[in-house]
Parts: C-alpha cells; structure tokens; sequence
C-alpha cells in the first residue's frame, strides 16, 4: 500500500511561522506598545478616581487620638495640656466648632464672620450647653485643638513611631484615596453642567452641518455631480494637513472686530453692521471653524462608502421605474447609512473633544474640553481633567450604541461591494445644488488660506496692512509682542520632533504589522486593538495619560519623560502609527505568503525574511505610516499640547498660544510654514515613489491562487 509523505519543510501558506526569535520579538513589541498606549490611557481612568484633600473631623480626631496614644504616659497629659495652652482665641473658637460638630451640635454662629465676632459667639454657645452636652464638649475640645492647629509639633514628637505615609498624613491633614468625587462634581458643580450642556449643543449643530456637507461632497465626486471631480477630491482634503486652529483664528480675521468682510467692507464701506456688536465671536464662529475643520474626515468616511457601492443597484431600482429621488431614498442613501454613522460618530467624538476653536473664537462659549485645558495648564488638576476625559467619549459611546440599535433591524449590503459606479445621470438641479455647496465649501477655504497667507506678511492686521517678514525672522520687532519666543524655532522643533517620529513609526508599524499577519502569535489580536485604540480615542486623553504616567513611570520620578523631546516623539509616533499599521496589513494580505515560505525552506530566519523580503516589498506601507506621523507631528494640538517645555515647544501649539493672544502675524507666518513644509514632503516622497516605480523597485502583488 502507498503513502503519501509529508515532507518537513511543507506547510500550509498562511499558518504563523514557529520560530523563537519570531515569538520573542512579538512578546518585545507587545510590551512596547502596552507601555506607551494602554498603560498611558488606564492611567487616564485611574486618576479620575484620585481624590486628595483634607480629612473630615472624623478622620482627623482618629489619626490625632492613635497619634497622641503613641506619646509616652508619663508625657502624654502634659504635653496635650501644653499645646491646648498654646492656642491663641482664634484657634480655640476653630476648636470649639469642631468639637460642637463632633458631638452632633451645630456651629450657632456665622463662620465668614470677623474673628472677633465669632470668638463671642463661640463663649456664648460654649455657656448655653446642657450639662450633658458640655461634658461631652469638654472631652473633645482639647482633640479638636490639636487636630486643627497643633498636628505638626504631634507629628514630629512621634516621627519616630510612623511611618512615612502615616507622617505625612498626620503632618498635612490630607488624604489621597479612590472615590467618584470628581464624576459627581461633572454632575453638580454649575459652571461643568453649563459646559456639558454647551459642548453637547455645539456637537449636535456640527454633526447637522458638516455631515450633509461632507455627504454632498463625496456624492458630487463619485456620480460625477461636480465639475473637476479629481481636483474637488484633493481639495476637499487639504485642512487635514493644516495646523487645527487655523480655520479660527483665520475667520477671526475675515469675520472678527476688525475682520476684512465685516470691518472694512460692511461697517466701514457699506454701513450696513456694526463690526464690535455683529461679529462672529461666539457659538456661530465656533460653528463655522468646526464645518471647515471638521468635513474633510468626515468627506473620508463617506467617500469610501459611497466608491464601494454597486451602481448596478441603483440602475436595477431605475429600471423597474424609481425616480431619482426615490433611488437616491430607497437605495443610495440606505447603502451609504453604515458610513454615515460613522461620520457623525466621528464629528461627534471632534467636536466633543475640540478646545482649541471654542478658545481662540468661541470667547465666553465655554466647552468641557476647554475647561480639560484650563484645569491641566491653568491648575494642574490632573485628577479632574481625566474624569472630564471620560465623559468626553460617553455621549460618543452613546450615540453609537443609539444609532446601531436604531440601524440594528435595517442593515444594507451588495454582493461583494464591487465599487461599480452608476451611469444614472444626476438630475440637473441636483447637480446645481450640490455642485453650489461644494464650491461655496472649498471658496471658503480657499478664501481662509489666502487669508493665512495675507496675514504671514501684513505688519498689524485690521490697523497697518503694509508688507512685512518679521513675522517669519527672529526678531523683537513685531508690534506688541512680549514672549520669549519668536520667528520660527518652533516650527523647526516641529520638524525636528516629527522627523524623529515618522521613520520610527513607519518601521514599527510594519513590524507590528508582521507579527500580526506573518507570525500571528497568540495575543495578537489583543495587540491589534491596542494599537487602534488612538485612532477611535480622543486625542487629549492620550495627551493626559502620557502627562499623568511619564511624570513618574512606574512610581520612579528618575524615569520621567515630561519636559523631554523624547515623550513628544513617543506620543507622536504610538498615536499615529495605526496608518502604517493599517496599510501594512492590508498589503501583507495582498501578497502572497509562499514568497516567504520560500526563503522560509532555504533557511532564512523571521528576522531575515522581515528584512530581505518582506521590506523591500512594503516599502510603500513604510512610507505611507512616517508620512502620517511626520504630517500629525506637525499639526497635532490636542495630545502635545499638555507635553511640551520651555526647551522643548511645536509649532501647533505656539500658534494656538498666538491666536489666543491675538498675535494673528505671528500665527499665520508658523501656519505657513507648516504648510509649506507638509507640502514639500509629501511632494518629495510623491517624486521618489514615481521614480522608484519608473525604476521597477516597487514590486506588484502577486496574489494568491484561488
């Protein structure tokens, strides 16, 4: 009888490769990744339930009695009648108050009164007591002084009998512990509320008005609705790559006080407004910077979802008699729901977390965001901020869960999504309408980047528009400027930051790509959500979770990062790796798997096969993942904002801090900067992959047999 033999070096192309080094470099990368995402972020939640602040009486009369029980008998009544002897009026009344609230009597008298008032109030309710009531006042009258003013000298005659907690709890009369104190003051304190009620108004007007623009544009360019299809697309995308608070700062100075439209042409020229009361600070200019900011990822989801729709369908629908309106309702617009959903979970999420526009335009429009930025740079109140981060994303959350439940019974596919595009003409004034709102869109934004430039090289805008570059030198000359910093050094830390970043990241997120795809140890998958979860997260919670665990990792002040380039290029390069990662998968499933098996059987080890075969292959995803971070180092406001130093400031942020000021020359000379940088490295990199391809260096992929 035959058998057939299995040969050892076979195996089934997609199996993960067993080999230790593999397996050891995944375990070395997961740590990695688990370090500088998860444990940042379940830093974030930690510190929410962090509570420091002074004992109650009832805590502090306890520490106090266990602390004089510690003093030695024959010392012990001598030295608490001592420092009861000691204490001056004022601190015996705050005595008698503790120990009448002590024994469960109120404090009868007005305690923001003058001390003099309060001391007479406090003999006349000392005098008042019963007889039962004052002998049991007259036991804690003496633990109530000491606990109030004298624990310092208790503290340090038993130093030697405490520990060091137990020192300094006495000695402050504070106490860290883990409660929901910060969550309830969100649910109680006025000015939270008001900004909760603020921030969820403005996320619901942004998601009514970036989400149908976002949609009509995306509609225009895939059923040919708009002129110039190719170039609308490109330029619908150019905000992404722009500093976040550009469209702010930008309509300040076409719409503000002493705007361009609303100064000079309808006040000054017409006469038709008064620019100091009819302006667009407030809630409207919030409003318009968040729809120029705010579309184009939202243009991205929906323009994927509508490039994957079967055109079939919607011919099918029309020749079986539907209208255009009745295809667009009946099948168009239930195919694209799933993308929809997601875009104004997307906005949703933006808005929410959004504190630069709201700061720079929106004034006395307060957000829960902007109060994040207040408590962290105003107070250092970490443990406040991170409770507001979490209620950041739970109407997001929420919204999500509403509209799955809501989609949950109504779900719309087509047989592979085969990107199919319809022949259906679009009906004239449909073309019109659509084709009006895209180009007034992208007018808009024109007209902001002109804006930008105009504003890099005018000396004082609104006052003295003559011609100028001091904005972009490293003088004192710029008209009202007191900081320290100047010119452009910010702009080239950002480069410098971000080039430390970018290829960084482009290797690591192959390599996590790999592991993933190629090695697929156990965990994987663990290591896949981790490594997304900045790209569903809002930024400024990674921005304070790098704050709350890099100023003392693991307890060890030594190892701090804060202050140093070095957590800016970490926060940079984790939080946007997720592109490259993301890109070198979906390519690693293109190519196919036996190329590596090959090299595999010749004996090439993991490590080999990664960097002989598998690179020169990803050489794109390579460069797409460090053109991301390169691109959001430079631009990223919400996660650095908290991390950068005297030594150590970005571009975004300084010109956050400049229009904030109202140094607008100052703002738009970085902006341009940035822009002109952005756009030289992605043109330099478009180059080399044209050439490279000319040159036949970039593989094509193969794929795997049926």
């Amino acid at each position: 009888m035959w058998h057939r033999k299995t040969w050892p070096c076979s195996r089934t192309p997609g199996l993960p490769v067993r080999d230790l080094a593999g397996h050891a470099i995944a375990v070395a990368v997961t740590a990695l990744v688990l370090l500088f995402i998860a444990v940042p972020l379940g830093a974030v939640l930690l510190e929410s339930f962090h509570v420091a602040g002074p004992l109650p009486l009832e805590g502090l009369k306890r520490i106090t009695v266990e602390a004089i029980a510690l003093i030695p008998e024959e010392e012990r009544d001598e030295a608490v009648q001592r420092w009861v002897d000691s204490a001056d009026d004022r601190q015996w009344m705050d005595g008698v108050a503790a120990a009448l609230e002590l024994i469960g009597e109120e404090v009868p008298w007005n305690r923001a009164a003058n001390y003099d008032d309060q001391i007479a109030a406090a003999r006349d309710a000392v005098s008042a007591l019963p007889p039962d009531r004052r002998a049991a006042f007259d036991a804690e009258l003496p633990i109530a002084v000491i606990m109030l003013h004298k624990r310092i000298p208790l503290a340090f005659a038993v130093r030697d009998r405490l520990d060091e907690d137990q020192f300094a709890t006495l000695r402050t009369g504070a106490e860290e512990r883990l409660a929901l104190d910060h969550y309830r003051a969100f649910l109680e304190e006025p000015r939270l509320q008001n900004a909760a009620k603020n921030s969820l108004m403005l996320a619901g007007l942004a998601c009514l008005l970036v989400v149908p623009v976002a949609f009509l544009l995306a509609y225009g360019v895939n059923r040919a609705a708009v002129p110039f299809a190719t170039t609308v697309r490109f330029a619908a995308l150019v905000p992404l790559v722009s500093p976040p608070v550009i469209m702010a700062f930008a309509a300040i100075l076409l719409f503000g006080r002493q705007g361009v439209i609303t100064n000079d042409l309808l006040d000054h020229a017409l006469g038709l407004i008064d620019a100091d009361t009819d302006n667009l600070y407030g809630i409207g200019g919030v409003v318009l910077a968040q729809l120029l900011s705010f579309t184009p990822p939202a243009f991205i989801i929906l323009d994927n979802a509508l490039a994957r729709q079967d055109g079939r369908l919607e011919e099918a629908a029309a020749s079986q008699g539907a209208g255009p309106w009745a295809v667009f309702r009946r099948v168009t617009l239930p195919m694209a729901a799933p993308g929809l959903v997601r875009a104004v979970i997307l906005v949703f999420i933006l808005s929410m977390t959004d504190f630069g526009n709201p700061l720079v335009i929106g004034r006395d429009f307060p957000v829960v965001a902007g109060i994040v930025y207040d408590e962290m740079i105003g107070f250092s109140n970490t443990p406040l901020s991170a409770a507001l981060c979490i209620w950041l994303i739970l109407p997001a959350i929420v919204a999500y869960l509403v509209l799955e439940a809501a989609m949950g019974r109504k779900r719309y596919t087509s047989a592979g999504d085969t990107g199919v595009a319809t022949e259906l003409p679009v009906p004239r004034p449909a073309r019109l309408g659509i084709a009006s709102v895209t180009y007034l869109y992208l007018g808009l934004v024109s007209l902001v980047y002109l804006t930008v430039v105009v504003g890099s090289v005018t000396r004082v805008w609104g006052q003295d528009f003559s011609l100028t570059f001091d904005h972009f030198r490293e003088t004192s000359s710029v008209y009202g400027y007191v900081a320290s910093e100047q010119g452009l050094s910010s702009v080239w830390q950002s480069i410098r930051i971000a080039a430390m970043a970018a290829p960084l990241g482009g290797i690591l997120a192959l390599i996590i790509a790999y592991i993933i795809e190629r090695v697929r140890p156990p965990g994987r998958n663990l290591l896949n959500f981790v490594v997304l979860l900045p790209a569903v997260l809002p930024g400024v919670i990674f921005g304070v979770g790098y704050l709350v665990f890099f100023n003392a990792p693991l307890g060890m002040p030594e190892l701090a990062l804060t202050g140093t380039s070095a957590i800016l290029v970490a926060n940079i390069l984790f939080g946007n790796m997720f592109v490259g990662v993301l890109a070198g998968r979906a390519l690693l499933q293109r190519y196919d798997a036996s190329i590596e098996e090959a090299a595999a059987s010749l004996g090439a080890s993991t490590v080999e096969r990664f960097v002989r075969v598998t690179m020169p292959m990803m050489r794109h995803a390579i460069l797409l993942g460090a053109l991301y971070v390169f691109i959001d180092g430079l631009t990223t406001l919400s996660a650095v904002v908290f991390l950068v130093g005297p030594e150590h400031d970005l571009a975004s942020v300084a010109i956050f801090d400049h229009a904030s000021n109202a140094y607008y020359g100052l703002a738009c000379a970085k902006s341009v900067a940035i822009l002109a940088t952005v756009a030289l490295v992605m043109g330099a990199m478009g180059l080399s992959e044209r050439i490279a391809r000319a040159r036949g260096r970039v593989l094509a992929p193969a794929r795997r047999p049926a």
